[in-house]
């Protein structure tokens, strides 16, 4: 790709920074089964390649790709989105302290309270958006790592990423955050004072329900991302070469896949949030929504696809509710093409700190209208 001048994200996406295959000419690279690699005749390995369990080149590619749209250093794909969070978790020592949100993605939730008793390591989940209850759970000398997910699911949430790296640097620690929900196609959190951006690459990066993956991208390439890098080695919670394929070609639509959502998201926001059967719609993009002032200083472009509606009537009205639908899929996951409804407190279990009344919606790239009346329809047969 042409460095005559700085070319805009859209394009580095769509042509996957442009790289072609030097033997073939291809413009979509091949996928490299090979697990190993040969050495040289005096035994080095003069081509950087050894094993795939770090060195594939299927993963070059979408790392390069997913660094540059991320503004940062370098990046690493994982197995899952778990695999990259959790990865970054464990390369802090015993008795380190980590401040992280108290309603976050649940399956990570869950494996940190279980994890820091497990290890000794200090943990405190507090309120992201409250930038006084961060400062307040600081440990001097004892908190290495923030984490914040923005805006958090399945409440959406919006933490302030330059105030709370802020926080996190004065304390010397490091600040990390989810964008999963945001991609980098509406923030950008290196830029905002962040050192790590973690995305579960199976939402939104693929966007075609087809992959289970997961990254992470710093800001700087120092000692610190030289361990995360050492301990994807030793724990081999990589992608599998098909799946970085896949990953690459998701990538190549994301922008406009997640602008299309992002417009049907709002519309749908908006036209739901009058509705007399429902409590309450939560979506960054509404001008009353608690974190709405933060989420526009910070996303660009839009508030995400992502929204949840409470259902009057509690747990069993928002059951039926998702009963009634036939445009929406039932099922777990988000950021794919087809728009997805899920009740999360049955998921999460009975310690579950959300609403029973919630339905998640994952809002795809489907004809507006059809998603707003099969809404409609569910809710007049609810």
């Amino acid at each position: 790709m042409s460095n005559d001048k700085k070319l805009a994200p859209e394009t580095i996406a769509a042509q996957a920074l442009g790289w072609i295959e030097p033997t073939t000419r291809a413009i979509s690279p091949p996928i490299h089964v090979s697990s190993t690699y040969e050495r040289d005749e005096d035994g080095q390995y003069r081509s950087g390649r050894n094993y795939s369990r770090t060195d594939n080149p299927s993963y070059d590619q979408p790392e390069a790709v997913l660094a540059a749209l991320e503004g940062g250093k370098a990046a690493l794909l994982f197995s899952s989105g778990m695999a990259a969070a959790t990865t970054l978790f464990q390369t802090l020592k015993p008795g380190d302290h980590i401040i992280g949100p108290k309603v976050m993605y649940w399956s990570l939730r869950n494996w940190l309270v279980a994890t820091a008793e497990k290890w000794g390591a200090g943990l405190d989940l507090v309120d992201m958006r409250d930038l006084s209850a961060v400062k307040a759970a600081i440990k001097p000398g004892r908190t290495k790592l923030i984490w914040a997910e923005t805006p958090a699911n399945p409440l959406w949430h919006v933490t302030d990423i330059a105030a709370a790296a802020e926080i996190a640097h004065a304390a010397g620690a490091r600040f990390a955050v989810d964008s999963t929900a945001a991609t980098p196609v509406l923030t950008k959190p290196l830029a905002l004072g962040a050192d790590i951006v973690m995305h579960s690459a199976t939402k939104y990066l693929n966007g075609h329900s087809d992959v289970i993956a997961g990254a992470l991208v710093t800001r700087e390439a120092d000692a610190f991302w030289e361990q995360i890098k050492l301990l994807r080695l030793q724990q081999g919670g990589v992608l599998g070469p098909f799946e970085a394929w896949l990953l690459l070609r998701g990538m190549r639509t994301l922008y406009p896949r997640v602008r299309m959502a992002v417009a049907n998201a709002q519309f749908l926001a908006e036209k739901l949030a009058g509705n007399s059967r429902l409590e309450e719609v939560l979506y960054p993009g509404l001008p009353d929504f608690s974190g709405h002032a933060v989420a526009a200083r910070q996303m660009h472009g839009g508030f995400g696809g992502m929204l949840s509606i409470r259902v009057k009537g509690g747990e069993a009205a928002a059951v039926r509710l998702a009963a009634h639908v036939k445009v929406w899929k039932r099922a777990t996951s988000l950021g794919g093409v087809e728009s997805l409804m899920e009740h999360r407190a049955s998921v999460e279990g009975p310690n579950s700190p959300i609403p029973k009344d919630l339905l998640r919606l994952s809002v795809g790239v489907e004809d507006r209208g059809d998603l707003l009346a099969d809404l409609e329809q569910a809710l007049q047969a609810n």
